[in-house]
This record gives structure tokens, C-alpha cells and sequence, in this order.
């Protein structure tokens, strides 16, 4: 497994949560300030990949930031939506936390135990 990289926000309680959880499982992981260094265009476009529900599952719909927005997005092209993510990272859900291979959004313990599991296998054999 390559290195985790986990997008967070401090006061976000379920960046709180997960990051909680992997240290406690002693996974390494890198963390970024998703408003202080936030995905670039092309680490948004990389995220998508590994969507199932593309945009939607990352976007933050719940969002006050997304609610006063004042166009819709679905009239958007691609690039112009990255763009849009990429200066206003608010728009993003919280936590994002990738290996490159999959990706989790949220707080999600189904999700990060299978990460957990993965390390703790890759341990054993090395």
C-alpha cells in the first residue's frame, strides 16, 4: 500500500475521528490542511478516479459554503467545477483520505478498518 495521504481540517469532528483511529492502529499517514494546502487540480482529477459516484461523492452538498453558491453546478464543465474546488476547498467533504487505489470520504469505520486490516497484513509479511 503507498502512503495515505489524509485531507483534513482540525476542527472537523470526523477528521478528528479518523485520524484518531489510524494512529491509534499506528498507520502512517500524511496530513494536509485541506484549507492551507488544498488538492491541486490535478489531485482533485486523481480523487475523481477513484470515485464511485464521481463529483457527488466528494462534494459537499451540505455545505453553507455550497448553499450560497450562487450558480449550479451541473452547468458546469469539468475543469471549471476543479477550478472552482481547487480556490474554495470548503466545497470539499471531510475527511478525504487516499492511498492512491481507493478512497474514502467521511468518517466511514467499515472503510478505514479494511485500511487497518490491509496494513496490519503488509506488516506480517514484510
Amino acid at each position: 500500500m503507498k502512503h495515505l495521504t489524509f485531507y483534513s481540517y482540525p476542527s472537523c469532528t470526523s477528521c478528528r475521528k479518523a485520524k484518531h483511529l489510524l494512529k491509534a492502529q499506528n498507520i502512517d499517514f500524511q496530513e494536509r490542511h485541506l484549507f492551507r494546502d488544498p488538492p491541486t487540480i490535478d489531485e482533485l482529477k486523481d480523487l475523481l478516479r477513484l470515485t464511485t459516484e464521481g463529483i457527488d461523492e466528494i462534494l459537499a452538498t451540505r455545505s453553507q459554503t455550497y448553499k450560497d453558491l450562487e450558480i449550479d453546478v451541473n452547468e458546469l464543465t469539468l475543469s471549471e467545477l476543479l477550478k472552482l474546488i481547487n480556490q474554495d476547498p470548503k466545497l470539499l467533504r471531510r475527511p478525504i483520505i487516499t492511498d492512491g487505489q481507493q478512497l474514502i470520504v467521511g468518517y466511514n469505520f467499515h472503510e478505514l478498518s479494511k485500511v487497518v486490516k490491509k496494513k496490519e497484513v503488509q506488516r506480517s509479511v514484510s
